[in-house]
This record gives C-alpha cells, sequence and structure tokens, in this order.
C-alpha cells in the first residue's frame, strides 16, 4: 500500500502560447498538459522516490488516460483511479499575464472530476499510509469531492497516519470566506499546512500571512508558507525560520506550489530538519517552473539532489 496518498480532481491544461492574450481573444493554445493540484502533487511525490497513491475518477476519454497513464509512468499508484463511462475528464484553459498572474476557466463540477465520492475511498488502501494530503481544489469542486476528502482524513486520522493541507485557494471555482469553512474539519486536525500568504489569511481571518502562521504553530502545526521566488518561512511552536529561494529561469509556474509541497512533504517522512525540509522543497518548486506545462518541469530526485550539493547543501 503507498505510504503517501492524494486524492482528487483529475484534469488537463491547455494553455495560451502567448503572454497577455485574454481568454475572451482568439488566439493559439498548447497542450493538453496533464494537470490537476492533487495529482502535480503525488506524481513530483513519485518522482522524488516515495511510495506514492492516488484516488480520483477521470472521463473515459483520451485527455483521461494521458493523465492516468503520466502518473503510472512516473511511479504513482493508480488502481484507485476510476474511468467514468459518459463523462469527460476536466479541463482548464489558461492564460499569462507579463507580471507572473494567471487567468483560469475550469471545467470541473461537471466533468469527472467531481463524481469522486466518499465510496471511492476503501479503507484497506490506507493501511500502509504514513502521510495524506489533501487540497483546497479538491475540497472546492463538489459535495461528493468534500465528502470523499473528509473520509480520507478520518480514515487516516484513525490509522495513526499524518495529514497536509494546501489551501490551493481557486477563486475561480470558489471564495476566500467559503474556503475557510469547508477546510476546517481538516485544518483541525492537520499536523502540516502548507499555504502562500493570502490563503493562510483565508484560512484563518488575520490579515497579517506570518501571524496567522504563528497562530497555526501555537495550535501545534508545522506551517511552511510559501514565498514564490523568495522561499519559504517554516513555522512550528519551537521554530521561525526564513529559508530563501533558488534562482531559475521560469517559463511556466502552474503547479509550483503543488511540487513544493510534494518536496517537504517527502523530505519530512524522511525525518530530515524543517530547515531541510524547506530547502529541499524550494529546489523543488523552483526546478518545475523551469518547463511549459505543470507537470512537464517536475524534477526527479537525482536532479534535486544535484543542485542541492552545488549549492553546498
Amino acid at each position: 500500500m503507498p505510504e503517501i496518498v492524494s486524492l482528487g480532481e483529475i484534469l488537463v491544461e491547455i494553455m495560451r502560447t502567448e503572454r497577455d492574450l485574454p481568454l475572451d481573444r482568439r488566439g493559439t493554445f498548447a497542450g493538453p498538459f496533464p494537470s490537476g493540484a492533487p495529482a502535480i502533487y503525488i506524481d513530483q511525490v513519485a518522482k522524488l522516490g516515495a511510495s506514492a497513491g492516488f484516488i480520483g475518477v477521470c472521463g473515459d476519454d483520451d485527455f483521461g488516460r494521458l493523465v492516468e497513464g503520466r502518473l503510472r509512468e512516473d511511479g504513482v499508484d493508480t488502481s484507485c483511479v476510476r474511468f467514468a463511462e459518459g463523462y469527460t475528464t476536466g479541463c482548464a484553459f489558461v492564460a499569462y499575464s507579463s507580471d507572473g498572474s494567471r487567468n483560469f476557466i475550469f471545467h470541473l463540477p461537471h466533468s469527472a472530476a467531481g463524481l469522486l465520492g466518499p465510496e471511492d475511498v476503501k479503507e484497506d488502501y490506507f493501511v500502509g499510509t504514513k502521510l495524506l494530503h489533501i487540497m483546497g481544489s479538491a475540497l472546492s469542486v463538489s459535495e461528493h469531492s468534500r465528502q470523499a476528502c473528509y473520509r480520507a482524513v478520518r480514515i487516516t486520522k484513525e490509522l495513526g497516519g499524518l495529514v497536509s493541507l494546501d489551501p490551493n485557494l481557486r477563486p475561480e471555482l470558489i471564495s476566500p470566506e467559503r474556503i475557510r469553512k469547508i477546510c476546517e474539519p481538516v485544518l483541525k486536525v492537520a499536523d502540516l499546512v502548507l499555504p502562500s500568504g493570502e490563503e493562510v489569511s483565508a484560512l484563518t481571518g488575520i490579515p497579517d500571512p506570518e501571524e496567522a502562521c504563528r497562530k497555526l504553530a501555537r495550535e501545534g502545526k508545522i506551517v511552511g508558507l510559501k514565498l514564490g521566488a523568495r522561499g519559504s518561512k517554516i513555522f512550528s511552536p519551537d521554530l521561525e525560520i526564513m529559508v530563501p529561494s533558488v534562482e531559475v529561469r521560469e517559463v511556466d509556474p502552474t503547479g509550483a506550489g503543488d511540487c513544493w509541497d510534494a518536496g517537504f512533504t517527502v523530505a519530512y517522512l524522511e525525518g530530515r530538519s524543517l530547515e531541510e525540509c524547506a530547502r529541499f522543497a524550494n529546489v523543488v518548486g523552483a526546478l518545475s517552473v523551469t518547463e511549459l506545462g505543470p507537470m512537464e518541469g517536475s524534477p526527479s530526485r537525482e536532479e534535486v539532489e544535484k543542485l542541492l550539493r552545488s549549492m553546498g547543501n
């Protein structure tokens, strides 16, 4: 059974090839690229050499076979990925701006991604699970998907595993106020919380991101605050440390936070110090942005270790 499990939406991304060309204009796209935040996360976990498993639903179509095949080829156990006849695999259309911002149009709630439900979460699949990773996007897709996540959390905690939460706030899917409410049952029992600044403020209602992280740390959680090109800051009940990022040429930032989560959780389960976990995750996240496509730049374990050695770590 896999040691690290994630569940949620499977989708493909179809991207603008030009910057600053909005989605309401005619233009050219590239893709489809395998995607979905929980899928990006678990794919990166497997590429780092960890035991990884995924639970999700895709359409019985070429897009679904593209994503499931990519996960399987990279070492993810996909025995709990279901193909839904009569439904299409979820899609996201993405436009990029020169300032680094992105605009999405999601086709998710009425796609196969929205069909994930509690019945897809089998208790015996979690017997060997050391960590379950939950994404806010999986909580947002549909009520069925949300209940599947809650069930997975309950089973994992009952069996003694850890839970990590990335709020993964998507304004196109749900409001910050709503994400706080639906994340609350997971946040309450989460051992690791891995947000951006905007997300941790949405989770806690505290405008200052660092104060919000300190609040969660006082509750006994380990918080990894993702700061993009600046790196990350780690908060725990007895530690607060800033870890700088790695300079790379950015091609596509989509999925960088999901890959950072993978690096941090894999390193954490290996028993590394929190500073080492953040340094490892920063390298994973940085390398992931160097290719077009959410999973295309996700690095192997060897690539991460090589860059760390060159940095003297």
